[in-house]
């Protein structure tokens, strides 16, 4: 596969005569090293419940949410030897979504024919699990924005995954907008300084149905070097940049995925060719904890936003006081929807809107840094059972040990029973701070 990337693809036919089909395309929905095994994964697209599984040569399955039987989730069930097992009544289901077994039915009895699943073509490319929404015989892997340099042994690369509580289109203008990064990240490893905020010059490249390319500099400390951006129709905004003199090539692809009315999901994976040891000795999960803290540092910011722009109902156009400069690339991209965004299910554009038609709201079960990152990430829920599992070792031992220094009559052990209990209770005390910060999320202003 090649990187939409490397050979922009310029589109000659008039846009009018162009339709953006929001089905025929791929979407991203977790980090092969973030399934769980032999259990299902649910998951959703534009509140269209979908479902994974492996079958038994450990490829994966993509079938609707939905048993025929009596609607139970099938995500809810479990998988046997490769089939999908709804567990209410134990229907299963293979590859393409055909029933294969209905316990209640009488050995002799012919499955029905319509009690198959709706499937979906999924595959796994450079670490990553996509879907395809639309029909199966339009799906093509080379539509997949595949990054070139993640297939180079000398570049390394960081992957993250977080659930939203607000609407994509605000996800993308958030991503599209590097002018936020000093003041919003302020004093944060992989954030900024606000004391070098400044315009920024901001150049559209491109800009048609298969997305927008612009490059960024400031233009007060005027580096020779443009960043670039990319943002690529659907699901993608890229970050990228060289420094020619040393060989040095880093990128940030932030991929997303409308889960549902005011709910996305973002995957983000940092790549570099230079000081590779620093991704390769850190631990993912460490490495975590400070990209939720970036993420969470904009989370309020922008469910505020979205909820002042529904309160007051006026168009961004007329609500927005864009600066020519700094906003050239977020204005592009609402504009971007405004010209090809009438295909999807629901969308906030510059000057046009389309409302969700459903009333799915989520965001109390996104509140937590537990719910949103944690629960579905593979290396965090990990340590974070771990973590869990010192505490209460830690505080057992410290119990026991301290009723041993009760008991005994010898000072010796009961100095080193009450050293060790000691050392015990600030394992168990470190071992709860660790749980908890995976658990919580980072607050600018921390209530006392």
């Amino acid at each position: 596969m090649t990187s939409t990337f490397d050979k922009p693809q310029i589109t000659t036919a008039p846009e009018s005569e162009q339709a953006f089909n929001w089905r025929n395309c791929w979407y991203p929905v977790t980090f092969s090293q973030d399934l769980p095994n032999n259990r299902p994964y649910g998951f959703s697209l534009y509140d269209e419940p979908l479902v994974l599984f492996r079958n038994e040569q450990g490829e994966l399955v993509c079938l609707e949410d939905l048993c025929p039987h009596r609607a139970a989730k099938l995500s809810d069930g479990q998988v046997i030897d490769g089939k999908i097992e709804c567990l209410y009544h134990g229907w299963q289901f293979g590859n393409g979504g055909e029933c294969l077994r209905i316990p209640q039915l009488a050995k002799d009895a012919k499955i029905p024919a319509n009690s198959c699943v709706k499937s979906y073509p999924v595959v796994e490319s450079q670490g990553m699990v996509w879907i395809w929404a639309g029909a199966s015989q339009d799906a093509s892997e080379e539509m997949i924005p595949t990054l070139a340099d993640l297939d180079k042994p000398e570049f390394v690369r960081a992957d993250f995954m977080l659930d939203l509580p607000y609407d994509r289109t605000y996800l993308i203008e958030n991503l599209t907008d590097p002018a936020h990064v000093p003041i919003s990240h302020h004093g944060t490893r992989g954030g900024g300084n606000r004391n070098n905020a400044e315009p920024l010059e901001i150049e559209i490249l491109q800009n048609s149905i298969q997305g927008i390319q612009a490059r960024y500099r400031g233009m007060i400390s005027a580096r020779p070097n443009w960043g670039k951006i990319s943002f690529v129709a659907p699901n993608l905004v890229l970050f990228s940049s060289t420094i020619p003199d040393k060989g040095w090539s880093f990128g940030l692809a932030l991929y997303s995925i409308p889960l549902g009315k005011n709910r996305c999901r973002l995957l983000s994976r940092g790549y570099r060719n230079f000081l590779t040891w620093g991704v390769k000795l850190r631990p993912r999960w460490l490495d975590h904890l400070n990209t939720n803290k970036i993420l969470e540092q904009d989370l309020p910011l922008i469910v505020g936003q979205q909820a002042q722009i529904a309160r007051i109902g006026k168009s961004l156009q007329e609500l927005y006081l864009p600066l020519k400069t700094s906003d050239l690339l977020v204005v592009e991209y609402r504009k971007w929807l405004d010209r090809f965004g009438s295909s999807l299910p629901y969308y906030q554009g510059y000057a046009t809107a389309k409302v969700a038609e459903n009333n799915v709201e989520s965001h109390s079960q996104l509140a937590t840094r537990l719910a949103r990152h944690t629960q579905i990430c593979s290396s965090c829920n990990r340590a974070y059972r771990v973590s869990k599992q010192v505490r209460y070792i830690s505080i057992g031992l410290a119990i026991a040990l301290f009723t041993l220094a009760v008991l005994v009559d010898d000072s010796g052990i009961e100095i080193g029973a009450v050293s060790i209990a000691l050392l015990a209770v600030i394992i168990a005390a470190s071992a709860q701070m660790l749980k908890t910060r995976f658990e919580v999320s980072y607050s600018r202003f921390p209530k006392n």
